[in-house]
């Protein structure tokens, strides 16, 4: 009797062993799954975070084309892409320019964008110099009612060796969402204006895109993003239309392909795994 008990037992401690470590290995498993995960709606709002640092680029470089223009045409010139309700101040010093652009309470950008507060640049007086450090700024800002922080440095060259004018950007935003979601995110980026300088049309400029940055999420999930091929963002469409951005999360890496040129909201996401899923980027619309 005490022979049968002591193996009784000894088997219900066996198998407690076996349960307790098959819940370990479950949870192991799990957490793996979760770690390895690409949440659809973080790449969304990732993109959206993008769509922000991009336009904050887009206009500061379009006020100061203006001015670059203007200087070296000797001739007036007026870009027509921002409205009417955006008022433009420029302070001038014995070296330096110092522009506020004011957005007010609330003012469409001609893409929809509706913004508020304003941009601050500050810049060498010289206009004839060929690349010039740009100082960017925000105060009180908001961008589809995100309110942002932070701001950007952009070395500009007036010609790079194609004979674009192109930027380099080193910038790094806070952003809260109206739900209250937070987000931080940084960029280290190439703009090339490819078409549409100087046309005094807005609708026609066309930027490649290259570099690299982070987005990190409210819960600290930091998505490391990195260009393989040139995002094509052509002015008169809200989306990115084509090139390739690799997108890397707790060492796992994904990739999505904005596609051929065609001014949609569709992108291709190709999973770690290499399965491939069609996603739709919002970037603000409802």
């Amino acid at each position: 009797m005490k022979k049968s008990l002591k193996k009784s037992n000894l088997t219900g401690w066996l198998l407690m062993v076996l349960l307790v470590m098959g819940s370990c290995n479950n949870e192991e498993s799990n957490s793996v799954e979760e770690d390895t995960t690409f949440e659809i709606a973080e790449l969304v709002a990732s993109d959206e975070a993008d769509l922000i640092s991009e336009e904050i680029a887009n206009i500061g470089e379009d006020v100061y084309s203006t001015e670059e223009i203007r200087a070296t045409s000797k001739s007036f010139f007026l870009s027509n892409y921002l409205p009417e309700c955006v008022v433009i101040t420029t302070v001038v010093t014995n070296d330096t320019k110092d522009t506020s652009i004011d957005f007010g309470g609330g003012c469409e950008m001609p893409n929809g964008n509706l913004l508020s507060g304003i941009i601050h640049l500050s810049y060498a007086k010289d206009m004839d110099a060929a690349t010039k450090t740009i100082v960017l700024s925000l105060e009180n800002f908001t961008f589809n009612e995100v309110a942002v922080t932070g701001g950007a440095t952009l070395v500009r060259n007036r010609a790079n060796d194609n004979g674009n004018p192109q930027s380099d950007a080193v910038a790094s935003y806070n952003g809260v969402w109206p739900d209250g979601s937070v987000a931080s995110f940084t960029g280290n980026r190439t703009r090339e204006w490819v078409e549409g300088y100087g046309s005094g049309f807005w609708a026609d400029n066309v930027f490649l895109i290259s570099g690299e940055g982070t987005y990190t999420n409210k819960a600290g999930d930091v998505y490391s993003r990195e260009t393989i091929s040139s995002l094509r963002r052509e002015l008169s469409c809200r989306f990115i239309v084509s090139g390739v951005l690799e997108i890397s999360k707790n060492d796992t890496t994904a990739s999505l392909d904005f596609g051929d040129g065609t001014c949609d909201a569709k992108g291709t996401l190709t999973l770690p795994n290499g399965e491939t899923t069609e996603i739709f980027l919002k970037r603000f619309n409802k």
